[in-house]
């Protein structure tokens, strides 16, 4: 769309200025860093990739680049006139800089303030003008060779292509699996306590949805409210299915949740990706910090306190370890239209991440304050002091069921989010699935109960049609890159 809206060139030195500007700012440089989650090139590789940059562009790419992965930058050709500007481009860099020069004279003059400086062709600055990743590798695994994308590559393949590289010049061993689980649990590998908790966020979901579909209220619900389902249908006839839809959206999430933890944990964790560990550790933080919403609701849930107290030590486990060695499975590239159809999906997703954050957000802060919204108190046909006149502790009781689910939501949100922003890599089929898988359980429960119910306003569920809506579009788009690769898939160096 930048690129529509202000033509190609303008929109790459815009997005290298936004990235240059937020690295020079306090802090900007690690947040970055932590956004993008790039893995940490090998040493043999760190200082012999980067970049050719004209001279216009050199201080915004000398001071993103880097954070990119490029070790190494090329400004040129500079001339007698470009000297200013390039002693200014280069002070503070955190890369080595390649001037080239147009004359002795300009050579001299920047010699003390860059790491090199050349007037002709070099054999071994390899300056690589088709964006294709074999063709980055091949020239690197000869240790005398620097490798430097052209104006172009970049253009063509973003500054992700630098993280494309990095990771297939990583080495790596075969992944492992289920048989290579010891019998001893104080010998697990953090994945396979990840993949546990998602299975039991899963069945903590479904155990949730068959009481709401069941019996709805346990006996701490009678004792806290000192009411039955019958004296809930006395106080509004509506209030029993009102409750069986936030409980089972609560429970739909849950199971979402554990989806995208198992999905993490196996696909991810296992396979040595640091950047999925830090998605699960996001993502957990937020899930189980909701326990101590009761601070503010007044109402401890022992069936809440349960599952935390199961959950949280394999979290914990899963979490806490320093990542695997890398055992991911590269595939060999593509077409370029179905990556760039990708991305497009990944941008979707993205938002689909970012709109549920900001969902989750609003309805905790609604749990917590007003507790129903307008579209609930039509639905219910009463006010909420008529309820609070019932019985005081009624709206405390929905508030906790509503601030929950608020919470939920932020917790599978940041999932998705981060699962999308860093996982979108050809052949990596488990990323499609999670999500899809997630998103189907997360979506269709919730449309299904608002209609069994008649709880059919349209403003109350179009940011659900509108996720769902997007969902389907980026899956689709993506599917092609995501699950279909067309060849045999190929490892890292040993």
């Amino acid at each position: 769309m930048a690129a529509f809206v202000l033509g190609r060139r303008r929109s790459q030195r815009a997005a290298l200025r936004t990235l240059a500007t937020l690295t020079s700012l306090p802090g900007g440089e690690r947040l970055i860093a932590w956004s993008f989650d790039h893995p940490r090139p090998p040493a043999d590789v760190a200082a012999r990739l980067g970049a050719v940059v004209p001279v216009e562009f050199a201080r915004d790419a000398i001071r993103a680049l880097p954070v990119q992965g490029a070790g190494v930058i090329e400004v040129g050709p500079v001339g007698p006139a470009d000297v200013p500007l390039v002693r200014r481009a280069v002070a503070d860099r955190r890369c080595s800089v390649i001037i080239r020069a147009t004359t002795p004279d300009v050579a001299a003059r920047l010699a003390p303030y860059v790491d090199r400086v050349v007037t002709g062709d070099e054999p071994d600055l390899v300056h690589l003008a088709d964006p294709a990743i074999a063709r980055a590798t091949a020239a690197l695994t000869d240790p005398a060779r620097t490798v430097l994308a052209t104006p172009g590559v970049l253009v063509a393949a973003g500054p992700g292509w630098f993280q494309r590289v990095i990771e297939a010049m990583t080495p790596t061993a075969p992944p492992t699996g289920l048989r290579s689980v010891p019998l001893d649990p104080r010998r697990w590998p953090g994945w396979w306590w990840g993949l546990l908790a998602g299975l039991g966020m899963v069945g903590a979901g479904l155990g949730a949805a068959m009481i709401t579909l069941g019996p709805l209220l346990l006996w701490y619900d009678h004792d806290y409210l000192g009411m039955n389902r019958e004296h809930l249908n006395a106080v509004n006839h509506n209030l029993v299915p009102f409750l069986q839809h936030d409980r089972i959206t609560m429970a739909a999430t849950m199971v979402a949740i554990g989806v995208l933890y198992a999905g993490l944990a196996w696909g991810g964790i296992r396979q040595g990706w640091g950047w999925a560990r830090k998605a699960y550790l996001v993502s957990g933080v937020v899930a189980f910090s909701t326990l101590f919403y009761f601070l503010s609701t007044g109402f401890v849930e022992p069936l809440h306190v349960a599952v935390t107290v199961v959950l949280l030590p394999m979290f914990l486990l899963a979490t806490w370890r320093r990542p695997a060695p890398p055992r991911w499975i590269l595939w060999p590239e593509g077409p370029e239209r179905l990556r760039r159809r990708a991305l497009v999906g990944q941008l979707l997703m993205i938002t689909v991440g970012l709109g549920l954050f900001v969902g989750g957000a609003v309805v905790s802060v609604v749990g917590l304050s007003d507790v129903f919204v307008s579209t609930d108190l039509t639905f219910l046909g009463t006010e909420a002091g008529h309820l609070h006149a019932a019985n005081p502790r009624l709206v405390p009781f929905v508030a906790h069921d509503r601030a929950g689910f608020g919470g939920a939501l932020m917790a599978s949100a940041l999932a998705v989010g981060l699962l999308s922003a860093w996982g979108w890599r050809r052949g990596e089929s488990w990323v499609w699935w999670s999500l899809a898988l997630a998103a189907t359980a997360g979506f269709v429960p919730v449309v299904v109960v608002h209609m069994i119910i008649q709880y059919t306003s349209f403003e109350h569920l179009v940011p659900v049609y509108f996720g769902i809506g997007l969902t389907t579009i980026a899956l689709t788009l993506a599917r092609p890159y995501l699950c279909e690769p067309a060849s045999r898939p190929t490892r890292s160096r040993p």
